[in-house]
């Protein structure tokens, strides 16, 4: 399985599919089947620039097809990871109007979500090419379709970012189901903040998990106590070949209400000045100013942790930075040049609900072109 395999998605049944579309679908059917069948051809299309996320909706199509013994025919404009401006057609879809008008609905939740993820994704990966990704969005999807949807999403993003600008982009999944979107056998990952209460401290959940796992690298949490430098350090210096070989990380979590151990407000500012003083000399907004020296996660708390370990003689340490890791917090740590060596994200998840929303009209019944008014834009191209 690969990005250009997505997880199946089931071909539901008739009556399935009667009961999950819109009833207006559903009525428009049994007319065409009282007064004749004809072939129509849909323009589906994005009020929004997206990536061209559409293989899972044309696959179901595909699937939905050969259940019923029909053939629907899919005109895609563009490639997977392909730019798409607002308004132009994803792709065109011929068939049976008996057989497709009932399946608008249940296509087009498998297009605008993901096509939105996967332009978030890329965005984020080309902000931060020298940065690997890790794909966290499971626990904030509603099921395993929209799980496998936003993974594959990520997979397509992060192909075009490495395309266009050598990226590394998301180098795997926080789950096993949707691993092999990234080339990887295995969901990624070591350590919650559960394991680390379980163990009363971070060392100890630390040796835990080397003594359950030998042979597997370890990211620990160092935030559960609020002494992220403190308890980085000690599992560090309890783990001193770890730390040479980079089989040791730290993934920096830091919550909102509180700074990294050792910072406040000047002290964050005097770090940002130390590493990148041009930083500051440029409009911000209050939430960039956040991402560069307030609370949580922040630009100076990441330069805080790495002067911490370079200091103590662990550079081959790598810093995984989470929390609100989205297209503008990306680029914002792009700009201060922020060693981070992996993003762990989930915030390539659309955060406008609204924009997800694609759209299909049809623009040929039979041989005659036709569609409402102001959408002229979506007939098919004369040649």
């Amino acid at each position: 399985m690969s990005a250009s395999s997505p997880l199946p998605l089931p071909a539901l049944d008739p009556a399935e599919i009667t009961a999950l579309t819109d009833s207006y679908f559903t009525r428009t059917r049994r007319i065409v089947e009282h007064f004749g069948d004809i072939d129509v051809t849909y323009a589906v299309f994005m009020r929004r620039p997206v990536l061209f996320a559409c293989k899972p909706a044309i696959d179901w199509l595909g699937a939905v097809a050969k259940a019923r013994g029909v053939n629907f025919t899919v005109e895609p404009r563009f490639a997977e990871g392909d730019r798409v401006g607002a308004g132009e057609p994803l792709f065109y879809l011929t068939g049976s109007f008996r057989h497709l008008v009932e399946l608008e609905t249940l296509y087009l939740q498998k297009l605008g979500a993901a096509c939105v993820a996967a332009f978030n994704a890329y965005a984020m990966a080309c902000e931060l090419p020298a940065v690997a990704f890790l794909a966290m969005e499971a626990r904030h999807t509603t099921g395993p379709e929209m799980m496998a949807l936003m993974a594959y999403a990520a997979s397509v993003g992060s192909a075009a970012a490495r395309r266009d600008v050598g990226a590394k982009g998301f180098i795997g999944g926080a789950n096993d189901a949707t691993a092999a979107f990234f080339g990887a056998a295995a969901g990624l990952g070591t350590m919650p903040h559960a394991l680390i209460g379980y163990a009363g401290s971070t060392l100890r959940a630390a040796e835990m998990f080397v003594e359950t796992f030998p042979d597997t690298p370890l990211t620990v949490l160092p935030d559960y106590y609020g002494r992220e430098v403190t308890d980085t350090l000690a599992v560090c210096r309890r783990f001193p070949d770890m730390a040479a070989a980079g089989l040791l990380s730290v993934r920096l979590d830091t919550h909102g209400g509180r700074f990294l151990e050792g910072l406040d407000p000047q002290k964050s500012y005097a770090v940002l000045e130390r590493h990148a003083p041009q930083s500051f000399r440029q409009y911000r907004t209050e939430e960039e100013l956040k991402w560069l020296v307030g609370t949580g996660v922040s630009a100076a708390a990441i330069f805080r942790l790495r002067e911490e370990l370079d200091a103590a003689g662990f550079p081959a340490v790598k810093i995984v930075a989470s929390s609100g890791f989205g297209p503008a917090k990306c680029k914002v740590m792009a700009s201060v040049q922020a060693p981070i060596d992996v993003v762990g994200t989930g915030s390539f998840l659309p955060d406008d609900w609204p924009e997800t929303y694609a759209t299909s009209d049809i623009v040929r019944y039979g041989e005659r072109d036709s569609v409402k008014i102001g959408r002229e834009f979506l007939l098919r191209p004369k040649v």
